[in-house]
């Protein structure tokens, strides 16, 4: 038998204390000094995977028990004195309110830094204890995730440590929320997620620190009012478009919005109330209006994306008003979604392509359209950049939807299949390459590297 080489006992417990939850309890269990340091151990996780159940506890009643036994006695071996970050994740398990309660009673204590929370999925969410942070970990709580529960702070609890915020489908109201974002001045990241509750949102200027906001798919939401002025990042994601109010000196960097209407919305009240934007990355899968022609100007913007599902009446020409806008603008990706709703070919339209007015885009080096088509105005669109954007350095048209990961003709295995195209998207694609071969090809300058991405001969093939 081998013996472990004779160290000083608190190298062993700094030793101890970096391994998993799963490896050290099974130290502690053969070891009378890792047994100590188990006690100490100041990171637990809860979960499927670390307490070695399988995929069929969640079906068994039974089984659930023996999880629920197997939390309590690793709490009875490790009292919750020094922990620092608890995790409990049993989404998937039947786990009465009542242990939670008694967990979270044991782990949240003065010193704690970080707490996860996701308890079971069931019609009767599962009612967080906020009065234990204010008496356990008010002052030491850096990161706060919770999942699935309702969650009702007052205006006296005040997180003056808290840096990370994250609730998932938790039942909070607007106005609980503000109580708690008031008393949370330290804020750096904050996640609002699926919180149907919510209809207005407001993130105080006292969010000094504040550096990434995300809102997603909250229902109900109406309105969100951002006056924290240090915001560099925002993430909006909804099926509907809120109303947004930046404040005046907001200095935002990134945003990412998802909803209808996006882009209309982006071209017409941006520029004005995020002129300091860099980054912008807009998906729109019912944008029913043209992007209007504005003189507002994006004075930064450096990087756009665009993700567009539209109907035929939308002119994808009018995203030159986004190039007249942004005179810094260096990378443009387009990637259109493809659906029934096919815009005009070129190959049926009898009239000319159209000359756009005459625009110079000097910084613009990278162009990146998948989903490429033979709509006439997207071919349109392609010629103009190409006669005006004399900076130009990269063009990639993907006649396909863009998913090059498990395209058989990159990675060259025979046993890996390209994602699945339908027929007529197939069709489509190959009339794309002929528009592309027959209008947009022989225009390419030379000093421009060229990519042409088509559907792969073996995965895609289609009689016509």
């Amino acid at each position: 038998m081998k013996y472990l080489p004779d160290l000083p006992e608190d190298i062993w417990w700094h030793i101890h204390s970096l391994m998993p939850m799963r490896d050290a309890a099974r130290a502690a269990c053969v070891s009378r000094t890792f047994m100590c340091s188990w006690r100490l151990h100041t990171s637990l996780t809860f979960s499927r995977k670390t307490l070695g159940m399988d995929d069929s506890v969640c079906e068994m009643d039974g089984k659930a028990k023996d999880l629920t036994g197997k939390v309590d006695k690793i709490w009875i071996e490790h009292p919750g004195i020094g922990v620092k970050k608890v995790k409990i994740k049993f989404y998937d398990y039947r786990t009465r309110a009542y242990y939670l309660d008694r967990w979270l009673q044991i782990s949240v204590t003065p010193g704690i830094e970080e707490l996860t929370v996701i308890p079971s999925v069931s019609k009767q969410k599962f009612n967080f204890p906020c009065s234990l942070l204010s008496e356990g970990g008010e002052n030491s709580i850096r990161c706060l995730n919770l999942y699935q529960c309702v969650f009702c702070p007052t205006v006296r609890l005040g997180l003056r440590s808290l840096t990370q915020l994250e609730l998932f489908d938790v039942r909070i109201t607007g106005n609980e929320l503000a109580c708690l974002l008031d008393n949370s001045v330290a804020l750096q990241h904050l996640a609002v997620m699926y919180c149907s509750k919510i209809i207005r949102l407001k993130i105080p200027s006292l969010l000094q620190r504040l550096i990434t906001l995300e809102v997603s798919n909250c229902k109900r939401l109406q309105s969100i009012e951002i006056e924290a002025q240090c915001l560099s990042n925002f993430r909006f994601i909804s099926d509907h478009l809120a109303h947004l109010s930046f404040g005046e000196a907001l200095q935002l960097k990134t945003l990412v919005m998802q909803c209808r209407g996006a882009l209309c919305y982006a071209r017409a009240n941006l520029p004005s109330s995020l002129s300091n934007l860099e980054t912008l990355s807009i998906c729109s899968h019912c944008e029913m209006v043209t992007t209007p022609m504005i003189g507002s100007k994006f004075s930064f913007l450096k990087h756009l994306t665009v993700v567009l599902a539209a109907p035929p009446a939308y002119d994808y020409c009018s995203l030159i008003s986004f190039f007249d806008a942004s005179p810094s603008l260096e990378t443009f990706i387009l990637n259109v979604v493809w659906n029934s709703m096919r815009h005009p070919s070129i190959f049926t339209d009898p009239s000319g392509t159209r000359q756009m007015p005459e625009h110079r885009h000097d910084k613009l080096k990278s162009v990146t359209i998948t989903g490429f088509s033979s709509a006439k105005c997207l071919v349109e669109l392609t010629c103009h950049i190409l006669e005006s954007a004399k900076s130009l350095e990269y063009l990639t048209l993907d006649t396909t939807d863009g998913n090059r990961v498990f395209m058989c003709s990159v990675n060259g295995s025979d046993k890996c299949y390209c994602s699945p195209m339908g027929r007529d998207a197939i069709v489509e694609a190959r009339r794309g390459l002929l528009a592309i071969r027959t209008y947009i090809e022989g225009i390419v300058p030379s000093k421009v590297k060229f990519t042409l991405v088509e559907p792969c001969s073996r995965c895609h093939a289609v009689e016509l």
